[in-house]
């Protein structure tokens, strides 16, 4: 079993930024790759990123490509979530997942571990 603990979260003026982290215990050993996903009021949860744990490849949805970055730090087995240049449209519960899966999804669904989820509100 893999535990994940979110920190980081916390209200931001439109145009700041924020970094969320992730630290993963337990059974580490079967995550292929780790993303982040947002959930707002009354929304689906939604992806935001991913990060594949052995070699680093990102992906991102399109609507966060040029302001949010994802990155792991192995050693730590944590992985964060930088967000810039935040608007109004980032309000949500953000949340991490781990997938044991052989290839990198976006499907909320095919994730198998999650975190307890961070609020992140940008006042516009």
């Amino acid at each position: 079993q893999v535990q994940l603990v979110e920190s980081g979260g916390g209200l931001v003026q439109a145009g700041g930024s924020l970094r969320l982290s992730c630290a993963a215990s337990g059974h580490t050993f079967t995550i292929y790759a780790m993303g982040w996903f947002r959930q707002a009021p009354g929304k689906e949860r939604e992806f935001v990123a991913a990060i594949r744990w052995s070699d680093g490849s990102t992906y991102y949805t399109n609507s966060v490509k040029g302001r949010f970055t994802i990155s792991r730090d192995n050693a730590k087995n944590t992985v964060y979530l930088q967000m810039n240049s935040l608007k109004a449209e980032d309000t949500a519960v953000y949340y991490c997942a781990g997938d044991r899966g052989m290839v990198v999804v976006t499907p909320a669904a095919r994730y198998d571990y999650w975190g307890q989820g961070t609020q992140v509100t940008v006042s516009s």
